[in-house]
């Protein structure tokens, strides 16, 4: 659904959709159930100064009915954010797509404590492309390359190309050369096939039993000394986009991504770590361009830290 409210310092309004019935008698009740305790004053205030609206964009009061409106849209009162010392890095941009090296550490769109702190955010902030959208999405922890639509009435044509698999992406992560101790020696290129699944309330995504879902192909392309072991350099090809999928397979065949902090095992919760990032790396992407239709490659600038020559 549009939001009536235009984006605001590179941030969509939120919505909010009111309930059908309950003890509430207007819209301000309700949202004052929800967040009274935090700043009723504040809600009252935008209320006064017609800066929660609904559908049309038409401005509420404090005596706007409960069952007036199915959606409401405001603003949110962003706490202020430390920047987090990364630079986004832009590979190609035209009237209808935007090619970026995203680093480690920052995500690609807003959530949780990350808001002007995210990809897409500093983005539009910095480009004045306020209907920047992203095509896809890298965790928080990848780098890489990310691809977003700069035209709303040509974006339709890039979706497709994601929902129908139609893009191929190439990743790249340094692991150990062998598995660990328990696990069976690995011939290489292998694929990779199993059943995920990854809850909301939950941080890690889980293998569970039934038809797979989601299918790696991995290939080892050099091997090299770190210290007292040996480390690798792995291609990786995902033929299906599941959270956390590169991560879960990789540690599947023991052979965990240097420097993660969920698989295989979740360890404590510390503040980040900027010189110890998550060793896996969105090389490279490639698709037909659905508006001049010819083939295109993109390709990361960026280089793991750990992948030594």
């Amino acid at each position: 659904m549009q939001s009536p409210l235009p984006v605001r310092d590179g941030v969509n309004a939120t919505r909010l959709r009111l309930p059908d019935d309950g003890p509430w008698d207007t819209a301000m009740d309700y949202m004052m159930h929800r967040w009274g305790h935090i700043d009723p004053q504040g809600i009252e205030d935008r209320f006064d100064a017609g800066e929660i609206v609904g559908e049309g964009g038409v401005p509420l009061d404090r005596s706007t009915r409960l069952e007036d409106h199915t959606f409401i849209w405001y603003y949110r009162t962003l706490p202020p954010e430390t920047r987090i010392p990364v630079e986004i890095t832009i590979l190609h941009q035209d009237e209808h797509i935007l090619v970026v090296d995203k680093p480690h550490f920052l995500p690609t769109t807003p959530g949780g404590t990350y808001i002007q702190e995210s990809a897409l955010v500093r983005l539009r902030n910095q480009l004045d492309l306020p209907d920047l959208i992203p095509m896809h999405r890298l965790d928080r922890m990848t780098a890489g390359l990310l691809l977003l639509s700069t035209n709303p009435e040509t974006r339709g044509k890039y979706q497709v190309l994601f929902e129908k698999r139609q893009v191929q992406k190439e990743y790249e992560c340094v692991s150990a050369a062998t598995p660990a101790l328990g696990f069976p020696a690995v011939e290489f290129p292998t694929v990779v096939r199993n059943r995920m699944t990854k809850s909301r309330s939950y941080l890690l995504a889980e293998v569970i039993d039934g038809e797979p879902n989601a299918e790696t192909r991995i290939e080892k392309t050099r091997t090299f000394d770190a210290g007292t072991h040996q480390r690798a350099l792995y291609r990786l090809e995902p033929h299906t986009g599941k959270t956390h999928q590169l991560r879960v397979h990789m540690a599947s065949l023991g052979l965990g991504i240097v420097n993660d902090a969920f698989y295989p095992d979740l360890l404590d919760k510390a503040p980040d770590d900027y010189a110890k990032p998550l060793q896996l790396l969105a090389r490279g992407i490639t698709f037909v361009d659905p508006i001049s239709k010819k083939t295109v490659e993109y390709r990361s600038r960026l280089e793991l830290s750990e992948a030594h020559a």
